[in-house]
């Protein structure tokens, strides 16, 4: 744990609770958790690197990750296992430098091939007996946060990450 470098992301499923709104005109929404995303830029400040892997494309991923200062992004491949290669190889990172985070079947490649894998609540049963760790909370309510947090501590970086806010 202590050589992750890198944590990745699913994003429907995890960052979102995997609803995903199609309106009128054929635009999508999604609903993204802010606590999620605070840890996430919490752990960029710590010095880890946040990347999104996600099977599908959506402008709502793509603008998010822009939000949260997050480079790291792989959309619309539906081999998440090639897409999950191409980051290491870019990021010029070993398996065992990425933690994942992923809820159902097309992310056990990933997760069996990471560092630290991990999944949320509610993720599907094959998921949950795979990984290391299984967040208290469900996709989109706060398990990336949770994640992190986990990652942050096992570290040493967790009251750096937060003493700002503790010291005022």
């Amino acid at each position: 744990m202590v050589d992750i470098k890198l944590l990745l992301f699913d994003v429907d499923g995890v960052l979102t609770d995997g609803t995903i709104l199609v309106h009128a005109d054929g635009s999508e929404s999604k609903q993204f958790n802010i606590r999620d995303a605070a840890g996430m830029v919490w752990a960029q400040r710590a010095g880890l690197a946040i990347g999104l892997l996600s099977a599908r494309t959506a402008d709502a991923t793509a603008i998010r990750a822009a939000q949260l200062g997050i480079k790291i992004i792989s959309q619309g491949g539906a081999d998440k296992l090639a897409g999950y290669e191409q980051i290491l190889e870019a990021a010029g990172l070993a398996d065992h430098q990425v933690g994942y985070m992923g809820d159902d079947l097309q992310d056990l490649p990933v997760l069996r091939r990471a560092g630290f894998s991990a999944a949320p609540a509610d993720a599907a049963p094959e998921v949950r007996a795979a990984v290391h760790w299984v967040s208290a909370s469900g996709g989109g309510r706060g398990a990336a946060r949770e994640c992190v947090e986990y990652v942050l501590r096992a570290q040493g970086h967790w009251q750096a990450a937060v003493a700002g806010f503790l010291d005022s």
